[in-house]
């Protein structure tokens, strides 16, 4: 398996979270029952699994063996992943914020959790669409094999080694989770 096809496997379980996201967020704008903790948790698993892990894998190995192989960071595609990776961490810890404030009586905080969720949810589905559409082919274009070999590697060591083997599952339960939250009521 290519790293990208890694990669765009764990845009799959990102987008599963993203739809919970929006369900859970059209919910409270709608003036319907919702937890903040549901916002808590799927802030976590955002800063845990899709920045994390996920973005951790793009931004220290993929983004750095496409640097190697000539695309520049500044004024190319790697700056504008980047870029959106860092503004993705600004509506993460916003609506985290927010769903603390919320989860403490503050039901203003209700519409910052709102705005932030929603905010997050469409920037990250533009981003996963210019990933798998535009720059994974481009990777998959300009790294050599060898190199590819070695991405792979070195995702599986972060895998294995840092985060135990059965990482995928743990993240796909919790997508699940949060899935089946978003969609009942209080």
């Amino acid at each position: 398996m290519k790293s990208t096809e890694i990669l765009m496997d764990e845009h799959l379980i990102i987008e599963r979270v993203l739809s919970a996201l929006q369900g859970a967020a059209e919910h409270v704008s709608r003036g319907e029952a919702m937890h903040p903790v549901f916002f808590v948790n799927a802030a976590i698993f955002i800063k845990d699994f899709a920045d994390g892990y996920h973005h951790r894998k793009e931004e220290d190995i993929l983004f750095v063996a496409m640097q190697k192989a000539g695309i520049p960071v500044q004024g190319g595609p790697i700056g504008v992943m980047l870029n959106e990776h860092e503004q993705g961490r600004v509506f993460t810890r916003a609506m985290m914020n927010a769903a603390q404030m919320w989860e403490t009586g503050d039901l203003s905080a209700r519409a910052v959790v709102v705005q932030n969720a929603l905010g997050y949810v469409a920037l990250l589905r533009q981003h996963i669409n210019k990933e798998n559409n535009i720059l994974f082919p481009m990777a998959d274009r300009i790294i050599p094999s060898d190199r590819q070999e070695k991405i792979v590697a070195d995702f599986e060591h972060i895998d294995l080694y840092e985060n135990g083997d059965d990482i995928h599952k743990k993240y796909l339960e919790i997508a699940e989770q949060l899935e089946k939250e978003s969609q009942e009521q209080l």
